[in-house]
């Protein structure tokens, strides 16, 4: 698949790693729609990119996905590209401590949101002959995170939704792959690194070093990072590559360390 002939269509497109990888397709030449629960951040997404399109929906809900689908088919003859990469962080707490609602409200943007884009997309892939679903995923997905319950739980259920979507779809020729970031700059992992120290009572620079020391290469990833990850996986040279979980993280030892 040449990216210059393929059909994105990207969830939380319109800010952080989401808009960097529709920058990147693009950049590329493909036609991308991305949608977006921010009307601000969407705004500002296509004035800056007006060969793009969007549509303004919260994706936790069916009803809302279901217009973005809409919006998708009358603007766009078919799909090549999924991209499920909408999420939150989620709360910063001990198990005892999380409010039912905010475990809800992580789960349904984190995980529920994937399962309703991809129901809506697989039909569509299967139309145009195959195609490829890329699921941002986390290290957070491979590893226990101290307190990140619902955050660490939506990932982990997202590589297992790949690999499980993998094995339906494969005979489809629809490759479905997870894209595992480490933490990546930006005001995001700086929000967590916040209510972390909050947490702790201590400085913010104590847990940025505790999360750098997490990682082999001592660095947080870049957006850039992560986004040529997602590009080769949906391109022709990973063409027999699927059910996968690729960590961009400069190699994760640990998420724990920083309690030590």
């Amino acid at each position: 698949m040449s990216s210059k002939h393929s059909t994105v269509l990207i969830s939380g497109g319109a800010s952080g790693i989401g808009r960097n990888i529709a920058e990147t397709y693009l950049s590329a030449g493909s036609a991308v729609h991305i949608c977006d629960i921010s009307d601000a951040m969407i705004d500002e997404f296509i004035a800056a990119n007006p060969a793009a399109t969007a549509t303004q929906a919260d994706i936790s809900n069916v009803t809302d996905v279901d217009r973005v689908f809409d919006d998708f088919l009358k603007l766009h003859d078919g799909l090549s590209i999924l991209i499920n990469n909408a999420g939150i962080a989620g709360p910063v707490a001990t198990v005892d401590d999380i409010d039912p609602a905010d475990w809800d409200r992580c789960i349904a943007v984190d995980l529920s949101s994937a399962f309703y884009m991809t129901r809506r997309a697989t039909p569509l892939l299967r139309a145009a002959g195959g195609g490829s679903i890329v699921n941002i995923a986390s290290t957070a997905g491979l590893f226990g995170v101290p307190m990140r319950s619902p955050y660490a739980a939506s990932k982990w259920g997202l590589i297992g939704l790949t690999k499980t979507w993998a094995m339906e779809l494969g005979p489809d020729n629809i490759r479905v792959n997870a894209v595992c970031p480490g933490c990546v700059s930006g005001p995001r992992i700086d929000g967590v690194i916040k209510s972390h120290a909050e947490n702790r009572s201590i400085p913010p620079a104590e847990v940025r070093d505790a999360y750098l020391r997490q990682s082999s290469m001592r660095t947080f990833v870049t957006p850039d990072d992560v986004s040529a990850v997602v590009l080769f996986l949906t391109s022709e040279k990973a063409a027999r590559m699927s059910g996968q979980a690729i960590a961009v993280d400069g190699h994760t030892e640990t998420l724990s360390n920083w309690l030590d």
